[in-house]
């Protein structure tokens, strides 16, 4: 097969064993890597145990999203799926996403339509991605300018031509800053609502942890590639309408500190991405506070 999967995990041994049961009844029968970050509740010796047609590759810490790149160089397909601990991929869509990107080479990232799991609902951010400001074009689906890790599919050529994910933002809102790299690139993101993709989404989420990085890597991202009048429109609104708490005062904080490094490797998208982004600046402004906490990229 054309693709692979990754999924990365800590200590969600129940959720990814859970995950792993529909991701390896799956027909299409991809190859999965399990990227362990360094989990401490037995999860790499439960997946060998139960699965051990899976890869798992276990690392020393928790090294958040840099865990996918450690999947993708693990790989040697054309294509690889990336899914968390709590998303699963729908039979066949996997196969559509090979033959997509088969075909249209200029794509990098296809986003998958998602369903909320235990009720079956469709999350919001699917319309979100299906209404834009964003010119349609020519290619299948609608046009991003960021996607969802854990509910798509990337080219590897792509993804490796940029680097994959950055070790500065770790988790929560890390694709925005890859994403703008690989638009700046000239490669295309699309969502695709014929792929599906559920998500159970885990109890064992550090909430406030999550806010906070989702704050301070939105600020950071907006530093490190947008110009610099986009980039204060962008903080003074997110200071001003985030939650006026500990949790945003200890982003800001951290954001603050990390400063000098964010400008030292800041490098401005072309003008034609950050044209993209100011017709998303309004409905993104303007979204509901969860996603000005969660820094949750719907484009």
């Amino acid at each position: 097969m054309k693709l692979a999967v990754v999924i990365i995990t800590w200590n969600r041994r129940a959720e990814l064993l859970h995950t792993l049961e529909r991701m390896c009844a799956l027909p299409e029968q991809p190859p999965i890597v399990v990227v362990d970050n360094g989990s401490s509740d037995g999860t790499a010796a439960a997946v060998r145990r139960a699965y051990p047609e899976v890869t798992v590759i276990e690392l020393p810490d928790n090294r958040g999203a840099l865990g996918r790149n450690v999947g993708v160089a693990a790989v040697h397909t054309a294509y690889v799926a990336f899914c968390d601990d709590d998303t699963w991929w729908e039979p066949g869509a996997l196969v559509r996403a090979a033959d997509v990107l088969d075909h249209h080479p200029q794509i990098a990232v296809l986003t998958a339509h998602i369903v909320v799991e235990p009720a079956g609902i469709d999350d919001p951010i699917n319309e979100d991605m299906r209404h834009s400001d964003l010119p349609i074009g020519d290619l299948p689906g609608y046009p991003l300018l960021s996607f969802l890790a854990g509910a798509s599919v990337v080219r590897r050529a792509a993804f490796e031509e940029v680097g994959g994910f950055s070790s500065l933002l770790g988790f929560n809102g890390e694709e925005e800053l890859l994403a703008a790299d690989l638009a700046s690139a000239g490669w295309h993101m699309r969502h695709l609502p014929e792929l599906v993709v559920h998500h159970a989404a885990s109890r064992a989420r550090d909430h406030s942890g999550y806010l906070r990085r989702g704050v301070r890597n939105g600020l950071w991202f907006w530093w490190l590639r947008r110009p610099a009048r986009s980039a204060v429109r962008r903080t003074l609104h997110l200071l001003i309408s985030a939650p006026h708490n500990r949790t945003t005062a200890a982003a800001v904080w951290e954001a603050f500190r990390g400063l000098p490094t964010v400008l030292r490797l800041r490098q401005v998208v072309p003008p034609d991405v950050e044209a993209g982004y100011r017709l998303l600046d309004p409905q993104q402004m303007n979204s509901k506070a969860r996603r000005h906490v969660t820094q949750r990229p719907t484009r």
